[in-house]
């Protein structure tokens, strides 16, 4: 779980003593880094929260993943490579006018449930429980972290970007 406690860091680090107005700013059309916060906040709060429900359930078995699965998996998880044009799935798309207050605190509380599904649930259930990730199939806890670590870091380079320019 290295890679995932230094999400504050990656996400947030880039934006550490900035002014809200650079948390807003943003090329046209495109989402302001409060709204790039709140997006990865969504997609782990929602991960951990499908954990959790999830706890109780006797072991799974990993469905078999189609071709496409397996071939983003390869990007994704692999090569940390995300496909221009891609969108992300309903659910983790910010509202306009997300506040950095709010961005921030959502992603920090989506961070501690993590931690608590890790908690109680690493090492018994590493093999035998099972989250669908809309582009990636069934994914193991550990493999939830992988994402999101990796997803932080696609982001964390358009943050830079915002703050940068």
């Amino acid at each position: 779980m290295t890679g995932f406690r230094d999400l504050p860091q990656i996400v947030l680090g880039p934006l550490a003593g900035r002014s809200d107005a650079d948390w807003q700013r943003a090329p046209a059309g495109k989402w302001t880094s409060a709204q790039i916060v709140e997006h990865l906040a969504l997609g782990i709060e929602w991960s951990a929260r499908k954990f959790v429900e999830r706890r109780a359930k006797p072991p799974m078995t990993r469905r078999r993943r189609t071709p496409i699965e397996w071939l983003a998996r390869q990007f994704i998880l692999g090569l940390e490579w995300y496909p221009q044009g891609m969108t992300a799935p309903e659910g983790t798309r910010p509202a306009a006018g997300v506040e950095r207050a709010a961005a921030e605190a959502r992603f920090r509380a989506g961070l501690e449930l993590w931690a608590r599904v890790v908690a109680d649930l690493l090492p018994a259930r590493r093999h035998n429980l099972f989250v669908k990730h809309p582009r990636l199939g069934d994914l193991s806890i550990e493999e939830w972290l992988a994402f999101h670590v990796s997803h932080a870091r696609h982001h964390a380079r358009q943050i830079r970007e915002r703050v940068a320019g």
